[in-house]
């Protein structure tokens, strides 16, 4: 109460004590809300400016819906002049002004229709270009872009006096805005926002403005160009800022060529910058570039470099964003460059967890089957924990619809259960591309039907309960692919820690099977086999839809 007592006063720093702590502490559901939302219309309608300015403060730091509901209706009318019945104090006006947009920022969320509709067009005409004072100008600037978000067609009306507003700040030298000028940048904030602002249209209909609007974002490459009038990171920073929202703006628009490949080589600069951010943004830019026809071929140009960049980069946020800069960059044209220089493998070993764009770029640009069996087993020796499910059913259901692979594949995942430390993901391509197709490879005596069983059978006590009953599955297809094994395969049914495992799918399995392969003659167990193909193919599917 004592703090509401404050807001009454008529001392400046009693009234800015009470707004404080009203700001800070006191929530909507107080009892004294309505006490202190009459206190802030009084202010609101005071004589004096700057008890104007700490009533829109506080409605601003609240921004509840309780006080867009309060004062939808009041704040609107401070809107295009608000201290026009008060006798002016010099640069109070602007500030109060400053203030009613900003204030407005937090409201309209709650409450839209705070914005009457015939104000939209006179709020972007009036302060987006006619005013002089910067504040009043960004504040505006700030709020029409929260308006053109909910609604872009009512102010279309804004992009030609956004890029006059724009032409004016970057054709200007830092001695013409100096009181809003940044170590050496003219308004970068403001700049920042116009930019932002333009964003949410396409190319300006207008030859006129879209002229003017290009010939700004060409100064503002070009003063990237320049060296640089401060050696203060302040000073890179702001340059920076505004260049990366002008690229941006290049980008939404993808309309003028030279300037995407402009702002492609500029981008270029910067992916070997001692500024970790800078690399950062850079990478997360590029990506956007390479989506454009115009500037796709500029960014390959960076190709060298980026994997470079994967291989000697120690920030990990950073290698992630490379990685996706080379999945977008990659093309039919230089697919087989990264074929040919392992470029998979350095891929895969930067960012393991990103394996999945590894397995579409191999499979989108093979040209070559056994090369795509060989990427991908290679993809799951190294990363295995990172590999999907996804993936490696992939290629077993290509091996499957490919005979002329089919052999190779299983000779080359034979050989690759051989290694002392295998995948456990590894396991379950072998064991299923082996029950399929382990006969091809049978002939020779370093992979007869007995080498496979005991190189499948020597991975089970190490694997998890889905792999065990995967392999188990392998097993009763070798019965059927290889009769001279089957005692032994029968023996491993019968295994007590298979026929009383805890888990009933495994000894489920290992029963049914069993029992299959005592009773059942060669033409049930090939339709047998078939089953259990089909019952596989079907887990398969289910997985893929979920």
């Amino acid at each position: 109460m004592e703090a509401v007592n404050l807001l009454t006063s008529n001392k400046y720093s009693e009234k800015q004590i009470g707004y404080l702590f009203i700001s800070v502490l006191i929530g909507t559901g107080s009892d004294l809300f309505n006490l202190i939302i009459q206190n802030i219309k009084n202010d609101l309608q005071s004589r004096n400016p700057i008890f104007v300015c700490l009533a829109l403060q506080c409605i601003s730091n609240v921004g509840s819906i309780e006080m867009a509901e309060a004062f939808a209706a009041d704040i609107p009318k401070l809107l295009v002049s608000p201290m026009k019945r008060h006798i002016r104090v010099q640069g109070t006006d602007d500030r109060c002004r400053t203030r009613v947009r900003l204030c407005l920022l937090p409201l309209v969320p709650h409450s839209p229709e705070c914005i009457p509709p015939g104000a939209s067009t006179r709020l972007a005409r009036i302060h987006l270009v006619n005013d002089q004072h910067m504040g009043v100008v960004t504040a505006a600037t700030s709020l029409i872009e929260a308006l053109v978000k909910r609604n872009p067609e009512e102010y279309t009306g804004c992009v030609s006096l956004a890029v006059s507003r724009l032409s004016r700040i970057v054709t200007s030298s830092y001695t013409d805005l100096q009181d809003y000028t940044y170590y050496f940048v003219p308004a970068p904030w403001l700049s920042v926002k116009l930019l932002r602002l333009l964003q949410n249209y396409p190319p300006p209909e207008d030859p006129a403005v879209r002229t003017r609007l290009t010939e700004c974002l060409e100064t503002i490459l070009n003063k990237a160009q320049e060296p640089p009038k401060s050696k203060k990171v302040q000073h890179s920073n702001a340059k920076n800022a505004v260049l990366f929202e002008a690229i941006s703006v290049i980008i939404q628009q993808d309309s003028e060529p030279n300037l995407l490949v402009r702002a492609c080589n500029q981008l270029g600069q910067f992916l070997q910058h001692r500024e970790t951010n800078l690399r950062y943004l850079a990478l997360e830019t590029m990506c956007l570039l390479a989506t454009s026809e115009f500037s796709h071929e500029a960014v390959k140009k960076h190709q060298e470099t980026v994997i470079n960049a994967l291989k000697t980069e120690r920030d990990v946020s950073v290698r992630q964003r490379a990685v996706d800069l080379l999945y977008a960059m990659c093309d039919k044209t230089n697919a087989e460059e990264k074929r040919n220089t392992g470029y998979l493998v350095v891929f895969t070993r930067s960012c393991m967890w990103q394996v999945l764009k590894v397995a579409i770029l191999a499979e989108k640009y093979a040209v070559d089957y056994n090369w795509y069996v060989d990427t991908i087993l290679n993809l799951i020796r190294i990363a295995g924990d990172y590999v999907s499910e996804e993936v490696w059913y992939r290629v077993i259901q290509i091996v499957i619809n490919r005979e002329d692979v089919q052999g190779y594949a299983a000779k080359t995942v034979f050989e690759a259960l051989q290694a002392p430390a295998c995948h456990e993901n590894m396991v379950k391509v072998g064991g299923y591309i082996l029950g399929e197709f382990g006969n091809l490879i049978a002939g020779d005596q370093r992979s007869s039907p007995l080498v496979q069983f005991e190189l499948l059978h020597s991975k089970y006590p190490l694997c998890t309960v889905s792999t065990r009953s995967l392999l188990l599955s392998t097993y009763v297809k070798f019965i059927n692919l290889f009769p001279e094994i089957r005692p032994t395969i029968q023996e491993v049914f019968m295994a007590d820690s298979n026929l009383r495992s805890a888990d009933a799918e495994v000894q489920q399995r290992a029963v049914e099977y069993l029992q299959m392969s005592k009773v059942a003659s060669a033409d049930v167990l090939v339709s047998g086999g078939d089953r259990v193909k089909e019952s596989e193919r079907q887990s398969e599917r289910i997985s893929e839809v979920e």
